[in-house]
């Protein structure tokens, strides 16, 4: 057999930072983690190849080499993933298709040949097996949350490794809270499960062997989700072998706010190499929190929860909402005032969406307020029900946020108080890559030159290199993501 695996293309979104790529000569952020595990649970002696269409098109030679085609997939690429099912229906290729775009709404794909949904572990094998004797079926589905101990590596050999930012590993799924927004833990349950140390340990090992050095995203939706395990097993052996190593990665997370609270958890987190973490803050409003169910972050004071991660080393990004039934019009202001006051410098601002699987969506489908289905992009300006708040006062206050917090005014002075405050991990190493030198050229001339914002570039510019020079490389890639944020939202606020 001839495998084909495909990851379709999306729009271009906040977290892709297809605009600030360019000034590092990559393709792409990140690799598709799910198909290349589940690339490595296929038959060995199977062909596989992959391709990944904001790395490459998808041409016709690749579906004619191809035996079967395996698609994975995000809401976001929904209409790229139907577009890639066409193309391979008509070419007469049985399709095999599964991740959360399937798996949330199955019934929406009746053309695809197999759809193997839920988590692959548990529905792959049975397939393979149907598949191998000629009687698979249409769909195979479990409400089963397998173990992680026996989940493979990602089949790294299908990627080249120079066209990315960053690679990701996944270290555990679950979470064990239940925000009525996620729809997390319909797709992962509550139940944290987890890798292994040796699995853990292997897959950076495996990486390191192939020769990458640099961002190692955890793309675990609670990291901390069993902070018992985290401290006492993987942390001490992440330290180990960045020791032994010398320390070639620099890891990012995602965490719930309750990592404040634990002062050993983040001092190892840093001691392994952790130095970014992002966090669902969504509002900092308590009735708006009691609203959407976000439990570990009433009843705290989050600005002080953030400036405790921020002093332990980690840069904290965070994730916002407007849209909730109680917004009122002191909302976007105070929202503004927070994300301004916590240095927060990716802080990635949406409308309320309500996907299915929500206790969000349940509800609204209850009260008849759904319009359309979620399209999965974060920062786009579009909501899928009827809002309380009247939808252009709404959106009048969305705009007035994102131009505030995003304007070259105010971006560059939060990054300047943040970076002026912050203390970089000792246990980097710090190297010149020629990537590094290409993307200081490229800033000097698009941020320094032809930009309108270019006075405030180089006043970052030169206050970083003489008032806090470890801080210079850090100055200059924050000044590359404003670019691409300043893009991104003027793009979705034209819309």
């Amino acid at each position: 057999m001839k495998i084909l695996l495909i990851y379709p293309d999306h729009a271009d979104t906040f977290w892709g930072f297809n605009n600030a790529l360019k000034f590092i000569s990559k393709k792409v952020n990140e690799p598709p983690l799910g198909l290349l595990t589940v690339a490595s649970m296929l038959p060995l002696q199977w062909e596989k190849k992959l391709v990944q269409m904001k790395c490459e098109p998808l041409k016709d030679k690749h579906l004619e080499w191809a035996d079967m085609v395996f698609i994975g997939a995000m809401s976001i690429q929904q209409a790229s993933a139907r577009q890639v099912i066409d193309r391979c229906k008509k070419e007469g290729l049985k399709v095999v298709a599964g991740g959360p775009l399937f798996s949330i709404e199955p019934e929406a794909f009746a053309d695809v040949d197999h759809l193997v949904l839920n988590e692959a572990e548990t529905t792959l094998p049975p397939f393979l097996e149907d598949l191998k004797n000629g009687c698979a079926k249409h769909i195979y589905t479990s409400a089963e949350f397998p173990d992680m101990d026996t989940t493979p590596a990602p089949m790294w050999e299908l990627i080249k490794m120079k066209n990315y930012a960053t690679i990701g590993l996944q270290y555990s799924r679950g979470c064990p809270f239940n925000c009525d927004f996620c729809n997390i833990t319909s797709l992962y349950g509550h139940l944290v499960r987890t890798k292994t140390r040796a699995q853990v340990i292997a897959e950076l090992e495996s990486l390191y062997l192939r020769g990458w050095h640099g961002r190692v995203f955890f793309v675990d939706d609670n990291f901390i989700g069993n902070r018992k395990k985290l401290k006492e097993d993987i942390l001490p052996a992440m330290i180990q072998w960045m020791q032994r190593r010398g320390h070639p990665f620099e890891f990012k997370t995602e965490a719930s706010i309750n990592l404040a609270d634990d002062d050993l958890l983040m001092t190892l987190m840093v001691q392994a190499g952790f130095n970014a973490v992002f966090v669902g803050i969504e509002t900092p409003d308590e009735q708006n929190l009691g609203e959407c169910n976000k439990v570990m972050n009433k009843n705290r004071d989050l600005l002080a929860s953030v400036k405790k991660i921020q002093d332990k080393g980690i840069q904290v990004d965070a994730g916002f909402i407007v849209g909730f039934d109680n917004d009122a019009p002191s909302t976007f202001d105070q929202l503004s005032a927070f994300i301004k006051d916590s240095g927060i410098i990716t802080a990635m601002v949406g409308l309320l969406n309500a996907p299915r699987g929500t206790n969000l969506f349940k509800r609204l489908d209850q009260e008849g307020r759904l319009l359309e289905e979620f399209s999965g992009d974060n920062t786009g300006m579009v909501m899928n029900f009827i809002p309380k708040m009247d939808l252009q006062k709404l959106m009048k206050g969305y705009n007035k946020i994102i131009i505030s917090i995003y304007s070259p005014e105010h971006y560059y002075k939060r990054v300047k108080s943040y970076l002026e405050k912050h203390i970089p991990a000792q246990n980097r190493k710090f190297t010149v890559h020629l990537n590094d030198i290409k993307a200081l050229s490229k800033s000097i001339v698009r941020l320094g030159i032809v930009d309108k914002e270019r006075l405030h570039y180089w006043n970052l510019f030169f206050w970083a290199m003489f008032k806090c020079p470890r801080q210079f490389p850090s100055a200059i890639t924050y000044a590359i993501y404003g670019f691409h944020f300043r893009k991104i939202f003027k793009e979705c606020l034209a819309e």
